[in-house]
C-alpha cells in the first residue's frame, strides 16, 4: 500500500493566504466585469483570465497535489464575500480552473514544474474562456476585427495571468515561503 500523503497545516495556511490575496483580486474583477462588458467588452476574457492566479501561485510555490484546487476554492469564497452577485460563477470557475490545473499536474505525476506545464493549463483554460466569452458577450454583434481581438484576448488572458502568477510564486519561493510551507 502506498504511503498516505497529507497536507500539513502550514501548506493549508499558505493555500489560504494565496486564496485570500487572489480572492480579493477576483472580487474586484467581479465588480469591474459589468463595467468592462458595458464599455470595453473586448477585454472581458482578459479580466476573466485573472482567475487562474490562485492555482498557478500555489502550484509554483508549494508543488504538491491539491494545492491549486484548495487555493481556488478559498479565493472563490473570498471573492464571493466581496461580490456576492457572482458567487456561483466564482465557485464554478474555481472548480473548473483549479481542476484543470490539478489534472495537468497529475498527468505529469506532480513531478514536472517547468513553465511549459503551467502554460499548457493556461491555454486549455484560455480556450474554454474564449468559448464562454463568445456566448456571454454576444460576439456575433461585434465587428469581425473586434471578434478576433476578443477571442485572442480571451485565450491570451489566462496565459498572461499565468506568467504573472509564476513570477509571484517564484518570488515567494526565493523569499523562503516554500521551505516553511512544506514542513
Amino acid at each position: 500500500m502506498a504511503p498516505r500523503r497529507h497536507l500539513s497545516t502550514s501548506v493549508l495556511l499558505t493555500c489560504a493566504a494565496i486564496g485570500v490575496a487572489t480572492g480579493v483580486l477576483g472580487g474586484l474583477a467581479g465588480w469591474v466585469t459589468p463595467v468592462v462588458l458595458a464599455t470595453l467588452p473586448i477585454l472581458y476574457g482578459f479580466v476573466l483570465g485573472a482567475h487562474v492566479l490562485p492555482g498557478i501561485i500555489a502550484q509554483e510555490l508549494i508543488r504538491l497535489p491539491w494545492v491549486a484546487l484548495i487555493s481556488h476554492v478559498i479565493a472563490a469564497l473570498v471573492a464571493s464575500a466581496m461580490a456576492p452577485q457572482w458567487a456561483f460563477r466564482f465557485l464554478g470557475t474555481a472548480i473548473l480552473f483549479g481542476g484543470i490545473q490539478e489534472i495537468v499536474a497529475a498527468l505529469t505525476r506532480y513531478r514536472v514544474w517547468s513553465a511549459w506545464r503551467f502554460f499548457v493549463s493556461a491555454i486549455v483554460i484560455g480556450i474554454l474562456v474564449a468559448v464562454v466569452v463568445a456566448f456571454a458577450a454576444h460576439l456575433a454583434t461585434l465587428a469581425l476585427w473586434a471578434q478576433i481581438v476578443y477571442l485572442a484576448l480571451a485565450v491570451l488572458g489566462p496565459v498572461a495571468w499565468t506568467a504573472v502568477g509564476l513570477g509571484i510564486g517564484a518570488a515567494l519561493r526565493r523569499a523562503g515561503v516554500a521551505r516553511r510551507a512544506r514542513h
